[in-house]
């Protein structure tokens, strides 16, 4: 139980990251404040907030449920504030939700640019500005699900991968800025089977892995003293593999098929190690 009672804030926790995230967390004693954009259910996305929920307290643990648009002020503040009123402290804050488009520069609109930059770096800002005076004094996690960016990889994916290394540069900053907070990034070296994956035709079974590697992960990151860890910006397989998991198929959506490197070179490896 290497989270036991402590409190996560988890946003975009209605499926795939978030909500294997929030399972993970409770299933090692964690409370969970689960927080997206909506409570309903999508007709071709499976998955609510309170379906999360309900799995999270039948693990005994306990979890609340927040409707919210984190893009704004108000109700990011608010999402914190109900989190505190409910719990009385804030240990982690998983910054999970996320939009996805990619497309050559010329095909975006300028909506779809403010949804991605909104949804990724601007939530994500407020929220943490949010949590960090709760968390000055005892200390805390907050965790990006952003990549360390390889600007080779911009061509086809600019404003989306602009938007993912403003995320990483916020936990850089924070992790520096702030003595009793560990601020890191967090990415899947392969691509992980999610509705975005599948609906953006992001590779096949065969190249996906399940969401458990990315929830295992995050475990791992949130369970250390943060008063003893300090920024990095990791891939999903060196954090298994420092807690001495090298054994990736229980991983595989397919069992018999080994994923390659999908999103690896989206990515700089040197920012995932440690100077």
């Amino acid at each position: 139980m290497r989270l036991q009672d402590q409190v996560i804030l988890i946003t975009g926790a209605s499926r795939g990251i978030g909500a294997a995230c929030a399972i993970a967390c409770a299933r090692e004693g964690a409370h969970l404040a689960l927080v997206a954009k909506t409570l309903d259910s999508h007709p071709t996305l499976p998955g609510t907030l309170n379906e999360v929920a309900e799995a999270v307290r039948a693990l005994g643990r306990d979890a609340i449920v927040i409707q919210a648009d984190l893009r704004h002020e108000d109700q990011a503040q608010a999402a914190v504030d109900q989190t505190m009123a409910h719990f009385g402290r804030i240990d982690t804050l998983i910054n999970n939700a996320g939009a996805i488009f990619m497309a050559n520069l010329a095909d975006w609109t300028t909506k779809r640019f403010d949804l991605v930059m909104g949804v990724n770096v601007r939530a994500s800002f407020l929220m943490s500005r949010a949590v960090i005076p709760h968390m000055r004094e005892n200390g805390g996690h907050i965790l990006m699900m952003s990549p360390p960016i390889n600007p080779k990889a911009a061509p086809g994916k600019a404003p989306y991968l602009n938007s993912k290394i403003g995320m990483t540069l916020l936990a850089m900053a924070i992790d520096a800025e702030e003595p009793s907070i560990a601020a890191q990034a967090l990415w899947p070296v392969t691509g992980i089977r999610t509705a975005a994956t599948e609906v953006f035709g992001l590779g096949t079974p065969e190249q996906w892995r399940e969401p458990a590697i990315i929830a295992d992960s995050t475990v791992a990151l949130i369970a250390k003293d943060p008063a003893e860890t300090s920024f990095r910006a990791w891939l999903d397989e060196d954090v298994l593999a420092a807690e001495g998991t090298t054994d990736l198929r229980p991983y595989r959506c397919v069992p018999d098929s080994e994923p390659e490197p999908f999103s690896i070179s989206w990515v700089d490896p040197d920012w995932s190690r440690e100077s």
